[in-house]
């Protein structure tokens, strides 16, 4: 499994547009507005390196309203939620 972060600059008149957009594809699991210099961030979880790149590449580049990205792969989680959910398998 590879997850990546998505930072995204849309057209501002997109964002809610664009972020409803992105959350109904396959492979985004969270799409959140956010403060800052970016107007989304999206969690993304695909099976493959190539999956993320036919995602990056293949379904965002058609969507006008996004301005700029900037994808970063994610190496290792030290998330609570993770911890206990890997504990909790079967019980």
């Amino acid at each position: 499994m590879v997850t990546a972060i998505i930072l995204i600059n849309t057209q501002r008149s997109q964002i809610n547009k664009v972020a409803e957009t992105l959350a109904e594809m396959a492979g985004i699991s969270e799409v959140y507005s956010v403060s800052g210099n970016y107007d989304l961030v999206a969690i993304v979880r695909v099976a493959s390196n190539d999956d993320l790149a036919t995602l990056v590449t293949d379904r965002l580049l058609p969507i006008e309203a996004i301005v700029k990205t900037e994808t970063m792969l994610a190496f290792k989680a030290f998330s609570r939620h993770d911890l206990e959910a890997m504990f909790t398998v079967g019980m």
